[in-house]
C-alpha cells in the first residue's frame, strides 16, 4: 500500500480550506502556462508514481460510465448491453452510469490490475485528471481526488509551490 494513502484522507482535510481559497484565487487570475506547469508536474510526479501500489480510485469511487465505454467493454466481455448495464451500473443522483459496488469490479484485489484496462473507460483512462487541458475548469474535482489519489495530493502541493498566489 502506499504509504501516503493510510493519512491521506486527513491530510487533505486539513488542506480542503486552503486548497479551496487557492484555486478560488486562481480562477480569478488564471497564468495563459498553467496546463503547462500541471503538466510538468504531473510527469514528474508519474515517474516516481505506481498506481498499482495503490489502487484507492479503483477501490473507492466509481468512474461515469459513457455510453461509448459502455458499448466497448460490453463488447470486450461477450455481453449484451444491457446485461452489462443491469449487471455492474446504476444511474447516479447526476444522472451519470456508475458502477454499483466498490471496490470496482474489475479490479484484482491481489496486484490491482484491472481486468478490463485495455478497454477501461475513458474516465479512468483520464484519472486523475491532472494533465488534462483547461486544467482550471476541474479545481473541485481535484481538491475531492486529494482525498483519494496520494499522487493528486502531491500535485497539488507541489502546484501551491511553483505557482504561489498571494
Amino acid at each position: 500500500m502506499d504509504k501516503d494513502l493510510e493519512n491521506l484522507k486527513e491530510l487533505s482535510q486539513e488542506k480542503l480550506a486552503e486548497n479551496k481559497k487557492y484555486f478560488q484565487k486562481l480562477k480569478k487570475r488564471t497564468p495563459k502556462r498553467l496546463d503547462l506547469i500541471v503538466q510538468e508536474i504531473h510527469e514528474e510526479e508519474f515517474e516516481r508514481t505506481d498506481c498499482l501500489n495503490c489502487g484507492n480510485c479503483c477501490k473507492t469511487t466509481s468512474p461515469m460510465f459513457t455510453y461509448k465505454d459502455i458499448e466497448r467493454i460490453s463488447k470486450h466481455l461477450k455481453m449484451k448491453v444491457a446485461d452489462f448495464v443491469s449487471q455492474y451500473l446504476r444511474i447516479d443522483e447526476d444522472d451519470f452510469h456508475v458502477l454499483k459496488t466498490s471496490p470496482c469490479p474489475f479490479l484484482d484485489l491481489n496486484d490491482n490490475s484491472c481486468f478490463i484496462y485495455d478497454v477501461r473507460p475513458k474516465a479512468c483512462a483520464e484519472y486523475p485528471h491532472t494533465n488534462r487541458k483547461k486544467f482550471i475548469q476541474l479545481a473541485n474535482l481535484t481538491i475531492k481526488n486529494t482525498e483519494i489519489c496520494p499522487a493528486t495530493y502531491r500535485i497539488v502541493e507541489e502546484l501551491k509551490k511553483k505557482l504561489p498566489i498571494s
